[in-house]
């Protein structure tokens, strides 16, 4: 087999835009067990919990620096109306989840324990308002709850439940795939409907709202230039009014298609590359929809916010189809590893980005069952990666030769690599995609130099392994002790097959 071996150039003096830590944001929809038997398990419990949230679910993710967490949805959010939420629990009206599983929902876990959930978390939150089927005044009126401060309808309502003193909420949506389960509309449609709505869901007090606009699936680079005009005099002088701050869009990374996605733990070496050419696609979808918002907003003043990624399979065998569980390999977490890389490189336009789903429901970074808990490989890179959060981005300049490996539709770079530095301490994440080579890694650092390394390795002795409540740990994190310095400063080391590795060193 060819040697693989690359370069990675890193002026460690030349810092680029931050990379939000937003972008490390998470998702949590009334889908299957994400929330109930997820995130809440009710007071009665045996489980350890708050209120009814699961402990060792807000343990775990604590421990990853979560910035945000998106509810209630989804396509859910289009069918959710706020105020069934709200109140005692037993006198809260249930209704029927039509998109997931058509179960019946019986709203215990609302907007009170949605905002107890995120203080627990030390996470913002980010809520999905219902476009599809609630009204602009539904959503005023939820904006107005929950970050009015004084007197008014909403704020008494609030008072009455229990909480006096308003939240801080400044992510809100402005729908979901309104292209879609949203209500199935044409863009100049929802255009309108997004500045509407937008009008209404006021500033209250200090509270800035940041209004993200339902954007696009995969490259429909056409919705975002429709969405964009709205916001834009495009070629004259007067001063655009700002509609909404955030454009949001969708991508997903399977080996398959929409109707057979393919096994989350059953697949081959080419299943396996296929998946890691769509995971490679979401470079060129982010810089296709920078491009065309560039156009209308060269300031970059409105963030592209990809509120919903990560790999969708066929759901596990003998479950609730509607309730998209499935597995969660090594194949998994190098999809987020190198979609962290391309999200780094974007920094000066990528805002924010929620991976699906966050608890038992698609690529999830925990699973949960009875009282077991069970951090997926996915978790690990989370964890591994946290302190490029509100880091500054440091280009990575890759040299390789052999790195490339020939697919059915052209050739896939199987080296990633993305870097920053923060208060000093510089990360280097860096991905070897190949299922079979190693490679050897050279980190040619210019403009400094750094103290002694440290570097952590995630990697399995097969493709498809992943962790289970018998075998917790099967795809963990541990100290990996390859880094070696070069005669000129710089740093050597040999990535495995299938791998994924940080190097942290403090500059000096």
């Amino acid at each position: 087999m060819t040697q693989r071996t690359a370069t990675a150039v890193i002026n460690v003096d030349i810092e680029g835009p931050t990379i939000s830590r937003h972008v490390y944001g998470h998702f949590a929809e009334h889908l299957g067990h994400c929330i109930y038997e997820g995130f809440y398990v009710g007071e009665d419990s045996p489980i350890p919990n708050e209120g009814g949230i699961r402990l060792d679910v807000v343990e775990a993710l604590r421990a990853l620096d979560i910035p945000n967490l998106r509810w209630p949805g989804g396509c859910f959010a289009d069918e959710y109306h706020w105020k069934d939420g709200i109140g005692p629990r037993e006198g809260r009206p249930r209704m029927v989840n039509t998109h997931w599983g058509n179960v019946e929902e019986n709203n215990h876990f609302g907007t009170h324990e949605f905002l107890a959930l995120c203080e627990l978390l030390g996470a913002e939150p980010y809520i999905s308002g219902n476009v599809g089927s609630g009204t602009v005044q539904e959503m005023s009126e939820w904006v107005e709850y929950l970050t009015r401060d004084g007197d008014s309808p909403m704020v008494r309502l609030r008072k009455a439940n229990g909480r006096e003193d308003p939240w801080k909420v400044r992510f809100w949506g402005l729908g979901n795939e309104t292209w879609g389960c949203g209500g199935n509309m044409r863009a100049e449609y929802y255009a309108d409907l997004a500045r509407q709505y937008a009008t209404y869901c006021r500033d209250h007090g200090d509270n800035k709202l940041y209004r993200i606009a339902a954007g696009a699936s995969d490259a429909d680079y056409a919705w975002t230039e429709t969405l964009m005009k709205q916001i834009s005099c495009f070629g004259c002088e007067a001063t655009p009014k700002n509609f909404f701050q955030g454009l949001s869009f969708h991508y997903y990374t399977m080996a398959g298609s929409w109707d057979a996605k393919g096994s989350a733990t059953d697949f081959d070496v080419e299943d396996y590359y296929r998946t890691m050419v769509a995971a490679r696609r979401i470079d060129r979808l982010i810089a296709g929809h920078s491009a065309v918002m560039d156009c209308y907003d060269p300031n970059r003043k409105v963030g592209l916010v990809l509120d919903e990624w990560g790999t969708w399979w066929d759901v596990e065998p003998g479950t609730n189809p509607g309730f998209l569980y499935q597995q969660n390999t090594l194949r998994d977490a190098l999809v987020a590893s190198t979609h962290f890389d391309v999200f780094h490189r974007h920094a000066e336009r990528l805002v924010m980005a929620n991976i699906a789903q966050t608890v038992n429901v698609l690529q999830a970074m925990v699973l949960t069952e009875g009282e077991r808990l069970v951090r997926t490989p996915t978790y690990h890179v989370f964890e591994m990666n946290k302190r490029h959060q509100d880091a500054a981005s440091l280009a990575v300049h890759l040299v390789t030769s052999g790195t490339g490996r020939p697919v059915a539709d052209g050739e896939l770079e199987t080296v990633s690599a993305s870097a920053s530095v923060r208060d000093g301490e510089l990360l280097v994440s860096l991905t070897n995609l190949d299922a079979e080579a190693a490679t050897e890694l050279t980190l040619d650092l210019r403009g400094g130099t750094v103290d002694e390394p440290t570097a952590r390795l995630l990697t399995a002795d097969r493709l498809q392994a992943h962790n289970t409540g018998d075998d917790p740990d099967a795809v963990s994190a541990r100290p990996f002790d390859g880094v070696t310095r070069t005669t000129d400063g710089g740093l050597r080391l040999t990535l495995p097959p299938h791998s994924f590795v940080t190097v942290a060193a403090r500059l000096r």
